[in-house]
């Protein structure tokens, strides 16, 4: 019964999606027209989101024609027209009266039911790609699901015996790479361009702990997004970059954040024109264009880990990079595909991916440490050597294993010396102004860091951070009765800046980590 109701779900879907590219796409999509453009560099909204995420009430082509009859008239005002051709379709943001009796944990339980959402309608012309099981959004500005927010959301959420929506969260996943081929930034339509950290073998594998049956079940999406992931991998002796992948001289191939479009972001507009508006071609401005959209398929938009020589975000060059943190979470792809084969009994399939995922490891040893350093950095393939830069993407490899004892260690003094701070562990070094960088902490980093340090047996120092960084959360909920998007770290009286937008408020992997940490605490207090 429930893959029938799947099937007609998705039927719906499909039909709902054609009567939307009739409409919005033929012969024009809203992103293209004079009015969009024309909204976004005005400023009749603060933020360039929400006029994306508004929903048009007539067919955009007819929308288009009116308003450029109108637009001339003595008169004429912007904002009235919006305000009368498009409505709101968002779901409904944070309302919530804060309990003084219940501690941060408890706040946590009480946000998933704020932060819950049931399985959605298709509404047509709209920019949101509609769910068919229930999930968690991470808050403030972002009303719909967001790729690898969601893994670190499903571990609180486990942990708080939120089994069904973890599941949903999973079963989400898996019908978006059926339906659209890979997980997009987020599910609006203006994400389809690009992808995000790929997660999801972490979230099967998080499910599965109880039910290694989960592993078979979600193999062929596994699969199917590696697939993705590694389109445009061949062997040869020349170097290439082909979508996410760069085939490199010596015939190996690692991965890079890509985006395939080369124009400014709808849901960032005027941000991105404005600053490629000095650029002296148009070449170079949509090289811009895409290095900023790859950022954002990092998660880490925007931080002076992207930027070039020259320094600030119009030098980004996302697309020269090799990220380190990326290619691990494909390692464990591997590994995850690999696992899955031999629960299926296919020995065949289970070693060839455990040799690819065996290559990629001696890969990410050869091309991100850096000896001299006794850290893990990202490779620049324009450069063919190492960035300069220390960021907290280099703790990726420990969460994964792949280290040595003596590499590990080596990363364990850089992290305890360098990156923790009085709050918890800052992003970057850098004091850019943008916010994954200094004086910034995120919890998702939190997060690689602690368990990587565990699997290598720090725990002095994984509690170290997971108190510093549960006190900071615990005292800005105190005084604002509000989990942050992130947190700074560096100076406590201070909350968190830099970025696109101000700060916000929810939120979902801010809250699944705390939970997470709080249980891992209670775990090494108790008596073996």
């Amino acid at each position: 019964m429930k893959k029938l109701l799947l099937g007609l779900w998705i039927a719906l879907f499909i039909i709902g999606c054609k009567q939307s590219e009739t409409t919005t796409k033929e012969p024009i999509s809203l992103y293209e027209t004079e009015l969009f453009k024309d909204v976004q560099m005005s400023g009749v909204f603060e933020d360039s989101k929400t006029f994306v995420d508004l929903v048009p009430k007539k067919d955009i082509v007819i929308l288009e024609d009116e308003y450029l009859k109108l637009k001339d008239n003595q008169g004429f005002r912007l904002d009235s027209f919006v305000l009368k051709n498009f409505k709101s379709k968002s779901l409904e943001g944070l309302q919530f009266e804060l309990d003084t009796t219940k501690n941060m944990y408890g706040h946590i339980s009480h946000m998933w039911d704020i932060l819950k959402r049931d399985p959605d309608s298709i509404i047509a012309n709209s920019s949101r790609i509609a769910l068919p099981y229930k999930y968690v959004v991470p808050g403030g500005r972002f009303q719909e699901i967001y790729y690898w927010d969601s893994y670190f959301t499903l571990e609180g959420l486990l942990v708080d015996n939120e089994e069904e929506v973890a599941k949903g969260m999973v079963q989400n996943f898996a019908f978006l790479i059926d339906s659209i081929g890979f997980i997009p930034n987020g599910t609006r339509d203006y994400y389809k361009t690009r992808s995000q950290p790929p997660c999801f073998s972490l979230m099967v594998d998080a499910i599965a702990r109880e039910d290694k049956d989960l592993l078979i079940q979600y193999l062929p999406q596994l699969t199917k997004e590696y697939n993705y992931w590694m389109d445009g991998a061949q062997k040869g002796d020349s170097l290439k970059p082909i979508k996410r992948v760069v085939n490199l001289k010596n015939g190996e191939t690692l991965n890079r954040y890509w985006d395939s479009g080369n124009t400014p972001r709808p849901e960032s507009y005027r941000e991105d024109f404005l600053l490629a508006e000095d650029l002296a071609s148009d070449s170079l401005k949509q090289n811009l264009y895409k290095n900023l959209r790859s950022a954002a398929a990092s998660g880490w938009d925007f931080s002076s880990r992207w930027f070039g020589e020259e320094g600030g975000l119009a030098s980004t060059e996302t697309i020269s990079i090799l990220p380190v943190d990326l290619n691990c979470l494909l390692y464990f792809m591997e590994k995850s595909i690999a696992r899955a084969h031999g629960a299926n009994g296919d020995e065949e399939s289970q070693n060839h991916y455990l040799e690819l995922a065996e290559k990629r490891k001696s890969m990410i040893q050869d091309y991100f440490w850096n000896e001299e350093e006794g850290y893990y950095f990202d490779y620049n393939i324009d450069d063919e050597n190492l960035t300069s830069q220390l960021t907290l993407a280099g703790v990726t490899p420990l969460f994964f294993e792949i280290p040595t004892p003596d590499q590990a260690e080596k990363v364990k003094d850089i992290v305890m010396n360098t990156f923790l701070k009085e709050g918890g562990l800052v992003t970057t070094l850098d004091h850019s102004g943008q916010q994954w960088d200094a004086p910034n902490g995120w919890a998702p980093l939190q997060w690689l860091a602690v368990n990587g340090l565990l699997n290598y047996g720090y725990v002095d120092e994984a509690k170290e951070i997971m108190t510093r960084w549960l006190t900071l959360n615990e005292k800005v909920y105190a005084n604002t009765g509000k989990m942050m998007e992130k947190y700074n770290v560096e100076d406590l009286s201070l909350l968190s800046g830099g970025g696109e937008y101000p700060t916000q408020d929810g939120f979902g992997w801010t809250n699944g980590v705390a939970l997470g940490f709080k249980k891992i605490l209670e775990d090494l207090e108790r008596p073996n």
